[in-house]
């Protein structure tokens, strides 16, 4: 892009955790901020934010401190979705309570089973990210497994577990669009 705009890809599943426990969705469009072009050099990886991640070079794709952020985010990320896990147990055990009214076992049964859903994709959720943390470990992360080129921080700000390319990913949804699971 001749204008230094990186585009953003919008994350292709919707959330199932509460807002107030993920980042803010990224702009469609982020420009690099130069004055933040150097920050990176005195922080370190724990430290830096997304915009500092965005405004790094691309040289300096998936540095130390580039894995060390992505480290934590995953790490933080787990430990949000056990902490829910924990407090769905709590919450189901609170309500085995016998409820007379039909209508009203019926709210909370259908209640339970969305809670439930939604734990089961955060299980699912929770395998990608013990992937993407082992994929940091043996040093394929932010690289497509397809292509083998770099999937790009944009991309892995707005959803850490990726591992393909946004064309790469575009790609798999049309051939599966066409023709099936």
């Amino acid at each position: 892009m001749a204008d230094g705009a990186a585009l953003v890809p919008v994350a292709s599943y919707s959330s199932t955790m509460p807002l107030n426990q993920i980042d803010a969705p990224l702009p469609a469009t982020l420009k690099k901020d130069p004055k933040l072009a150097n920050n990176w050099k005195t922080k370190s990886g724990e430290q830096l934010t997304d915009a500092e991640l965005l405004a790094m070079p691309d040289s300096e794709y998936m540095n130390e401190k580039q894995l060390a952020a992505f480290r934590v985010r995953l790490n933080q990320l787990k430990n949000d979705i056990l902490a829910n896990a924990g407090e769905t147990t709590e919450h189901l055990r609170e309500e085995t309570v016998i409820v007379p009214d039909p209508a009203d076992r019926a709210t909370i049964e259908e209640e339970h089973a969305l809670e439930l859903r939604t734990r089961d994709r955060e299980r699912k959720l929770l395998k990608k990210i013990e992937q993407s943390i082992i994929r940091l470990d043996s040093g394929d992360f932010g690289y497509c497994d397809e292509t083998g080129e770099a999937i790009g921080v944009g991309r892995l700000l707005a959803r850490p577990t990726a591992t393909l390319s946004l064309e790469a990913q575009q790609r798999r949804e049309l051939k599966q669009k066409m023709y099936g699971d």
